[in-house]
């Protein structure tokens, strides 16, 4: 039997590659290189988040600084960037702790704790951007990531890298976490730290040492921080050196009076008093005449003629008045006469008017000599 021409199991002539030369195999074996990352490959999802991330980067505004928050058993760190204290000193160095439910006390008006390490954190962009243009000493803006950079966010990005104020970009959870749960930040929060209060002895010699007659406003029951606000602001007005509250039944300086205050919270220094009616008898010692003020007073304010001397002005609050010792231990308790349909005046309204009067008497005083 005849056997096919050539060597059995050669490669045919003329079809497929040549001998020698690998061909197909080799080309095969080379492969197409080494796959491209996602944020190379055209429509793939890392490469569109990271095309996200350049618009984001492109739309921000200078001055922020990414990083991350750590809170832990009710307060909060930061570990992007320090924080700044008051240039002026009226707030304490921020600490690293912040009370997690102090802003929505503010915000609710409620009394906030006026202990050393006791923070603030304001949050609401309307809100910030108003404490930032009220110039409320602040530690640090934060900034949610992927927040949405409207008007009023780039408004308080600019003026916290304007006055020194570092800006954090942190996670939406962590602001949740600072702020409550319950809170609406819209992604945006502000730190305030806790304010310096001086003790009252020490308020009282300062005034003595610079050769001043004391006129001290002191708040028994005042819950409002926008009444101690407007006290503070009468009080810069008409010539008075300092406003005492005491630990416990009073508003502190928060935000909300820093605000309120329109700024006389940097010239009229508050004294915190662990016991309001041991204040008083202190400062009646050392030569002071302690006015209470009060609906139910039995003095009218315009008969009283001791304006002109060292005066303790005691305010109370406007559903109260003033509590039974605090009044016990008044030297007098005037009353601002009012129209018969008005049943009280606001606590704020009603230091400003014996603050008036006050000043009425001693410029008066000051004219004769």
């Amino acid at each position: 039997m005849a056997g096919k021409p050539g060597r059995p199991g050669a490669a045919k002539a003329g079809k497929g590659a040549k001998a020698g030369t690998g061909g197909k195999n080799r080309r095969s074996l080379e492969g197409k290189g080494p796959t491209p990352r996602g944020e190379d490959r055209k429509g793939h999802p890392k490469a569109r988040a990271a095309a996200a991330k350049d618009r984001r980067k492109a739309e921000r505004p200078a001055g922020i600084k990414s990083g991350t928050t750590r809170t832990t058993a009710g307060t909060t760190r930061t570990t992007a960037g320090s924080s700044a204290a008051s240039k002026k000193g009226e707030f304490l160095a921020p600490g690293a702790r912040t009370a997690g439910n102090a802003g929505a006390a503010a915000r609710s008006g409620q009394r906030v704790q006026k202990a050393a390490d006791a923070s603030e954190v304001l949050s609401g962009r309307n809100s910030v951007v108003e404490a930032l243009r009220s110039k409320v000493p602040a530690a640090a803006l934060f900034i949610a990531a992927r927040i949405e950079f409207d008007d009023r966010v780039k408004e308080a990005i600019n003026l916290a890298n304007t006055r020194g104020i570092p800006v954090n970009e942190i996670t939406r959870a962590e602001i949740d976490r600072m702020t409550g749960n319950d809170a609406v930040h819209q992604g945006i929060a502000l730190q305030v730290p806790p304010y310096k209060y001086q003790h009252p002895q020490e308020l009282l010699d300062k005034i003595i040492a610079r050769g001043q007659k004391p006129l001290l406003v002191a708040l028994d029951g005042i819950t409002d921080p926008r009444n101690l606000g407007a006290i503070i602001r009468s009080v810069a007005a008409f010539g008075g050196q300092g406003v005492i509250v005491p630990q416990r039944r009073s508003v502190g300086v928060t935000a909300s009076a820093w605000k309120t205050s329109a700024g006389a919270a940097a010239r009229i220094p508050v004294a915190l008093a662990a016991n309001l009616n041991a204040t008083i008898k202190e400062f009646q010692k050392r030569g002071l005449f302690v006015v209470g003020l009060d609906g139910d007073g039995d003095m009218s304010l315009p008969t009283f003629k001791l304006g002109d001397e060292p005066l303790l002005l005691v305010i109370g609050s406007e559903g109260k008045g003033l509590s039974r010792l605090v009044q016990e231990n008044c030297d007098a308790v005037l009353s601002i006469p009012i129209n018969a349909l008005t049943e009280s005046l606001n606590a704020g309204i009603a230091a400003s008017v014996a603050l008036y009067q006050v000043s009425v008497a001693r410029n008066a005083k000051s004219a004769k000599k």
